[in-house]
């Protein structure tokens, strides 16, 4: 298992269109489990509803975990993802 703390940094925070292709961009490595956790709790990152659930705002720290066989690269795809906004 590996992680990474950041922060959000996109003026509308994690949406549903960002969220959605997150989900996908998870689903593509197979075998891999990604969880994306806040102060107040944990979810599997390959469901859309969860991931909105977290209500990701600006600002706010995240904590992505992965775990797998490639969770190096799906915690670094990730990483930069969401570091893309």
């Amino acid at each position: 298992m590996i992680a990474k703390k950041l922060t959000i940094g996109a003026p509308d925070g994690l949406h549903a269109r960002p969220a959605g292709d997150l989900v996908k961009l998870v689903k593509s490595f197979p075998g891999t489990q990604v969880t994306m956790s806040t102060a107040v709790r944990s979810v599997n990152a390959s469901s859309i509803l969860s991931i909105l659930s977290l209500a990701l705002k600006k600002g706010t720290e995240v904590e992505i975990k992965a775990v797998g066989p490639d969770e190096e690269k799906a915690l670094a795809e990730v990483t930069r993802f969401l570091e893309s906004f």
